[in-house]
């Protein structure tokens, strides 16, 4: 098509809009495949969540990722050779990152079930521990699991205690974390929560709030948490089990256990935990302030890398959909409506999802940071084409025949004619594209990508300072889009010499 190469420029300069090129784009997220490092080591990559405090959070202080999960599988892993790379996503997607190869073992005090057990590998468990119900503080309805029959809790949709909730008779709303549902149960969204008793001894003493309560056991079996493995990987389990083993005769466990509980929940009868110090006691200003950098740096090595290369390859496919659609040969143009249909009619994270824990299992594994600019192009694309396509056409047809006429070529009047007059009606919407597509990138994080969002949902977790970390996440994406709306206008202005 020669007008590929002439519109192309004019078309994909939207996409510098005032945003600095050739960042270089860095995640958290692992490579795709376990490898042997340099030393000899096994690379094992560890899927958790990053906001489960006490297991698996942040440290305010050193905004290193901790938590009794966490030592142990580091205590786990230099007995058994291994080099851990860690992983963080949402509860509901640990598991499909697990089934598609993104992660060789889940560390996140996954209870061990007969569900769970007929599809994964589970080690020696190392930690017992006992489930609570959790409502509102002047709410006496609630003391026991049969209590809960009517009612509504908040889960983890893919999490034991979600299962245990509706088998009391619950209705169950997802959410993302135990933070999250605590928030419903404040804000008197949901009646009760059943979740681990020291995560909630935990969110408790972190956050001191004095609106809800623990107001009775979920019951009086003790559940076995455990680490998560493939049932095609027998050989990390084996060493897993080992390395436990090692550590529970040695003392270690009980250690770890001390450090966080001041009891040892590695065993059946160790003790009960009444009290903690909580993970993260930061009054709000100490929180935003800390966290002010972090999601700096999400921005700079995250948000925009995604924005700027999704938006440039996203261009290129839509210039080509455009004219495909336009062509009259139906072998271009009938697989340009079906892309086109397909993109618009179907969610961006399902077609994230569909990119990241979709392909693998047909043998298609992509990096989390590839993939995020993969699905996030095809969106822009299937959105982008059909603009550019009334772009060309809004282009008076007298535009093309007085060009003929005097004795231009097609490809002249392509680009002399047509595309800047084209550009001109399409920089607006393609504008709006844009915009949209900055905030957009903060669905990457569902698929191990750490931007922006995702590390206010890491400090907003064990802090519970909702409120002020979304709004200053907001700010950041207001002034990304309001240097990108400013850079519209001048570029605007600029082709307006091309206005008939």
């Amino acid at each position: 098509m020669p007008a590929l190469a002439l519109l192309l420029p004019t078309l994909l300069a939207t996409a510098l809009l005032g945003l600095a090129s050739g960042a270089s784009a860095t995640t958290t997220s692992p490579s795709p495949t376990t490898s042997q490092a340099p030393a000899g080591q096994t690379v094992v990559r560890v899927g958790t969540e990053g906001t489960y405090a006490p297991f698996t959070f942040t440290d305010p202080d050193t905004g290193e990722l901790t938590g009794y999960d966490i030592d142990v599988v580091r205590a786990v892993a230099e007995r058994a050779g291994w080099r851990l790379q860690f992983a963080e996503t949402t509860f509901d997607a640990i598991f499909a990152a697990l089934d598609s190869g993104r992660v060789d073992m889940i560390a996140n005090q996954v209870t061990i079930n007969p569900e769970r057990q007929a599809r994964y590998l589970f080690s020696t468990p190392y930690t017992y521990s006992r489930g609570v119900i959790v409502t509102a503080a002047d709410d006496d309805s609630i003391t026991s699991l049969a209590d809960l029959k009517g009612k509504t809790t908040a889960q983890s949709e893919t999490s034991n205690w979600a299962q245990v909730a509706r088998d009391a008779g619950a209705r169950v709303e997802s959410v993302e974390g135990f933070a999250q549902a605590a928030e419903l149960l404040v804000q008197g969204r949901v009646d009760a929560i059943v979740n681990d008793n020291i995560a909630v001894l935990d969110y408790l003493a972190s956050t001191g709030n004095d609106d809800v309560k623990i107001a009775g056991n979920a019951g009086d079996e003790v559940g076995e948490q455990a680490f998560v493995f493939r049932q095609d990987d027998p050989q990390l389990q084996q060493q897993a089990d080992a390395a436990l083993a090692s550590m529970s005769e040695d003392g270690t466990l009980a250690d770890i256990s001390e450090k966080y509980f001041g009891a040892d929940v590695s065993i059946p009868d160790g003790g009960e935990v009444t009290d903690l110090q909580g993970s993260d006691t930061r009054d709000t200003t100490e929180v935003v302030a800390d966290t002010a950098w972090p999601m700096l740096r999400g921005l700079i090595t995250g948000t925009v890398p995604l924005t700027v290369i999704s938006f440039v390859v996203g261009m290129a496919l839509a210039l080509v959909a455009a004219l495909a659609r336009m062509s009259a040969n139906p072998f271009l143009r009938l697989p340009a409506q079906l892309y086109i249909s397909v993109i618009r009619g179907t969610p961006l994270l399902v077609q994230l999802f569909i990119v990241f824990f979709g392909l693998p299992q047909v043998g298609i594994r992509i990096p989390s940071f590839t993939a995020a600019c993969i699905a996030l192009s095809l969106n822009v694309g299937g959105y982008a084409a059909e603009i550019i396509r009334g772009s060309i056409l809004s282009v008076p047809r007298g535009q093309f025949e007085a060009a003929t006429t005097i004795g231009m070529g097609y490809a002249q009047t392509m680009r002399r004619i047509v595309l800047p007059q084209a550009a001109r009606i399409a920089v607006p919407p393609l504008g709006n594209t844009l915009l949209s597509l900055v905030k957009d990138t903060s669905l990457a994080s569902t698929i191990l990508v750490t931007e922006l969002f995702r590390e206010a949902q890491i400090a907003a977790a064990p802090s519970g300072q909702f409120l002020p970390l979304y709004l200053f996440a907001g700010l950041y994406y207001w002034v990304v889009c309001f240097l990108v709306s400013v850079a519209q206008r001048r570029l605007e202005h600029r082709l307006e010499r091309y206005a008939t």
